[in-house]
């Protein structure tokens, strides 16, 4: 079933014409507080839901993609895209992007995690389950998890050969934290931990380690919740797929995640790459590190 036209939100930042997942939920989360179940296509429950409905198109169509332009129900003029346009591409993307739908393909784990939040936050707000049945919202969770699922996996097979990777990224930059390094795949990262990787932070800068530990708590918590709208669904298969999967990430953080700080004993780290190194931020915004470490076991 296609997603109605008219029931589309297109939120940008301000000054661009393009909607980021993260971004426009973190900018409706402030209403919430306001939502109420109200079926009326002028209420605030239509924007909540209009958004939802095209960030689930957007998933669908990019799932490692992280802004996008203006549907074209919108008759928006698109904004240059960083690195991509449909002659050719200066970013260069595995899987690649459709230009005239992505407006940046940076993976980030929490911009996955943004849609089942808001997904989340209406639903709580309003009780309303029926609307997530009309659409394609099911689909597009199950490509979120199909597409963090692949990203389970480490740099290296238990062979020692580099295992494929199903995401790649390098952009033509003088900043470090604008492209990914190893060819496009980022640090080195350990099969098995239970995390998801994410290539990119929340500031759209590249992880140093790529377990991001605050997005997999994130998305862990979120896909967790909203598996109880897919329970309502009928979707029990799917529902049990995402409760086992937010477990399963969860007990990884607790295994991985957690490091120890010479000044404030145990703590959660800001990133890690399962084999001992971890980076401790001052911000999630910053890419300023107060500690860095490097583990080589006991």
């Amino acid at each position: 079933m296609e997603v109605d036209p008219y029931k589309l939100t297109f939120i940008t930042t301000g000054d661009i014409n393009a909607m980021w997942l993260r971004d426009s939920a973190n900018q409706l989360q402030s209403y919430r507080s306001l939502l109420r179940a109200n079926s009326s296509a002028h209420s605030l429950a239509s924007v909540f839901r209009g958004a939802i409905n095209l960030q689930a198109r957007y998933v669908l169509a990019a799932p490692h993609c992280n802004a996008f332009h203006a549907p074209p129900e919108a008759n928006l003029s698109a904004s240059l895209s960083f690195g991509l346009s449909s002659s050719g591409m200066s970013d260069y993307v595995t899987p690649s992007p459709n230009p005239d739908i992505v407006f940046e393909c940076k993976y980030e784990l929490d911009s996955l995690a943004a849609f089942l939040q808001l997904s989340h936050d209406y639903h709580a707000a309003t009780g309303d389950s029926a609307f997530f049945g009309r659409h394609r919202w099911v689909d597009a969770v199950e490509a979120v998890l199909n597409a963090t699922g692949d990203l389970l996996g480490g740099t290296y097979n238990t062979d020692g050969s580099v295992a494929y990777s199903p995401y790649l990224f390098q952009r033509t930059t003088s900043s470090a934290y604008e492209t990914l390094g190893n060819s496009g795949v980022g640090a080195p990262v350990k099969a098995g931990t239970g995390m998801v990787r994410s290539a990119f932070r929340p500031s759209d800068d590249a992880c140093t380690y790529q377990l991001f530990v605050p997005a997999n708590m994130m998305f862990s918590r979120y896909l967790g919740l909203c598996a109880s709208i897919m329970e309502k669904l009928g979707r029990r298969v799917t529902a049990g797929r995402m409760k086992h999967f937010s477990a399963a990430i969860a007990d990884g953080i607790e295994k991985h995640g957690r490091v120890y700080h010479p000044l404030y004993g145990k703590i959660y780290a800001y990133e890690v790459d399962g084999y001992g190194s971890f980076n401790a931020m001052v911000s999630p915004l910053s890419p300023h590190i107060i500690v860095s470490g490097v583990r080589r076991g006991r």
